[in-house]
């Protein structure tokens, strides 16, 4: 049997069989490839430097050699960057220091004259008057049906208005409700107590996020939510492309990256073509002279991206090969909830090495 076999065996079948994420799978059949075939019979052949394969005599020997080993394992040891064994420290030491926060005594008087309940009665006041109005649910549905409200854009736009209203309305009630509560007129509910103390430690209450999405800290959250509602009142439906009568099975997303940032350039997008701004590589640098991957520098965990096209494309192609496939996700967390697509980047090495250093782009950095 080849090495081929193998491979199958042990990374799609005996411990791939138990990986549900395809782009885990890829990566755990890319340290089959790399690690496990004739070249590792070398004598030249190393995992990383240091990290041979010992040709011994005794158990003993073997014993020896396997203590010899450093205790921690650096990142470079599994193809990763250096700057991978800063973002492990960081989300330890965040961990750490929200667990503190959350153990801290909920006193009300801050030592600054100003109670809890009169920092989180301001901030509710702030965040009401930043709160936009409901949507007219007459002037929605008059201006989808304008646009055609049996399209695909049609229905999803009036998905989406519908899903944001539900969350504009859960959150204009939690801040009158928590006004009310710290005034006495009504009692302060466990459900309340929560949005209180969230408020005030500055992250999302759960009622939030249960029917909206995840974010690194309040701030971000409102904002992220003002920014959507802004891009449904401002939404504009682009003609569908209807002349090729392509079918969806063979309609591929094409993706170029361009030289220019979001500032550099004030493109409107066209039939069929779309921008994109505002994407974080993870684990990797960008060459934005040669449109290509790059090392990662020292110390920078994240690169902003330049302005990347999208466009449809109706093609039964696979793909260049010798491009390398970046997942991209919504969040620092990498599990089929936060992925959006995936685009192909420009590289030199070969994509097994952007693998193992599990390059995605981001559409945050937290």
């Amino acid at each position: 049997m080849g090495h081929s076999r193998y491979r199958y065996m042990f990374c799609e079948v005996h411990y791939g069989g138990r990986v549900t994420d395809d782009y885990d799978r890829r990566l755990l059949t890319t340290y089959g490839k790399v690690w496990f075939g004739d070249h590792m019979f070398a004598d030249s052949f190393m995992f990383y430097k240091g990290y041979v394969i010992p040709h011994l005599k005794t158990v003993e020997e073997y014993r020896t050699s396997i203590e010899s080993l450093p205790l921690v394992d650096t990142p470079d040891v599994f193809g990763l960057h250096p700057n991978a064994d800063i973002s492990c420290q960081t989300k330890v030491s965040q961990g750490m220091l929200d667990t503190i926060m959350s153990i801290q005594p909920k006193d009300s008087n801050t030592g600054s004259g100003e109670t809890r309940e009169d920092t989180v009665k301001r901030m509710a006041n702030d965040y009401l008057s930043k709160l936009p109005e409901d949507f007219d649910k007459n002037k929605v549905k008059a201006a989808i049906a304008k646009q055609g409200s049996l399209k695909p854009l049609s229905i999803f736009l009036a998905q989406e208005i519908d899903r944001m209203q539900a969350v504009i309305s859960v959150v204009r009630s939690t801040l009158n409700d928590l006004k009310l509560a710290i005034d006495g007129t009504i009692i302060c509910s466990a459900q309340l107590q929560d949005a209180l103390d969230a408020l005030y430690d500055a992250r999302v209450p759960p009622t939030w996020t249960k029917i909206s999405w995840q974010s690194a800290t309040l701030g971000l959250w409102y904002s992220e939510m003002l920014q959507r509602i802004a891009q449904f009142q401002t939404w504009r439906l682009l003609v569908p492309h209807q002349a090729q009568n392509w079918a969806l099975d063979g309609v591929k997303l094409a993706c170029e990256v361009m030289k220019q940032m979001k500032e550099d350039i004030n493109l409107h997008p066209l039939l069929k073509v779309f921008t994109i701004h505002g994407l974080y590589i993870e684990g990797a640098g960008w060459d934005r002279k040669n449109i290509r991957l790059t090392e990662s520098q020292p110390k920078i965990l994240y690169q902003l991206m330049p302005v990347i096209h999208v466009s449809a494309i109706f093609t039964q192609d696979e793909g260049d090969p010798k491009l390398y496939c970046a997942p991209v996700y919504r969040r620092p967390r990498r599990t089929d909830l936060n992925y959006v697509f995936m685009v192909e980047l420009k590289t030199v090495q070969s994509p097994d090495y952007w693998i193992l250093r599990g390059v995605a782009l981001l559409c945050a950095t937290s």
